[in-house]
């Protein structure tokens, strides 16, 4: 039986999708990922696997933590203007404020840059696009259904639509926008998804 780990594994993680997010898969070496991480290269190996693995880790870390927060405010709140104001803004909070000090979003910024290059990326690129436009699609149909929206509302359209905003707004934050500067059209794009 192995020694218990004395580390905190989400948190290494975390370290380490900073350093892939920073220096892309090629820049970072072993060495940068252990000295981030806190931990030693066998360790790295014995919890992680190799550098590979590790990536395709932080990369499932990401879509399971971090990019579902603006899906749970949209799907938190009744309101339907509401929920996708909230989306918006949790989307704009996560591009200028993630904990890793790292800005946009690490998908768009580093992980399709390795699409073709490193096994596993574009099944997890393409699922992670699929189910959350799946998601905020799920979201308007419930409006629908209740009668808020009509309907003939193309719910995969727009769900299509409040992504590509999303991605644009992680671009606008990796190029250095800040919060305030981002929300201020925040009204006009809600209407915009929402019209019919």
């Amino acid at each position: 039986m192995g020694r218990p780990r004395n580390f905190d594994y989400d948190e290494a993680l975390v370290r380490a999708m900073s350093v892939f997010w920073t220096k892309g898969y090629d820049g970072a070496s072993v060495r940068d990922l252990t000295g981030a991480m806190g931990i030693a290269g066998p360790s790295l190996y014995a919890a992680f696997g190799d550098k590979r693995e590790l990536y395709l880790k932080t990369i499932d870390h990401y879509r399971d933590a971090d990019a579902c927060a603006p899906l749970v405010a949209l799907e938190a709140e009744d309101d339907i203007e509401k929920a996708v104001r909230d989306f918006l803004c949790e989307v704009i909070r996560s591009a200028t404020e993630h904990e890793s000090g790292a800005k946009g979003c690490f998908l768009a910024s580093c992980v399709v840059t390795t699409v073709g290059q490193v096994d596993g990326v574009a099944e997890r690129v393409e699922a992670a696009i699929d189910d959350t436009e799946k998601r905020l699609a799920a979201r308007f149909d419930r409006e629908i259904g209740k009668g808020t929206l009509p309907p003939d509302f193309p719910s995969r359209e727009r769900a299509a639509l409040l992504f590509d905003l999303r991605q644009g707004y992680m671009f606008r934050g990796r190029a250095g926008w800040d919060k305030e500067r981002m929300q201020k059209d925040i009204a006009a794009r809600v209407r915009m998804v929402l019209s019919h």
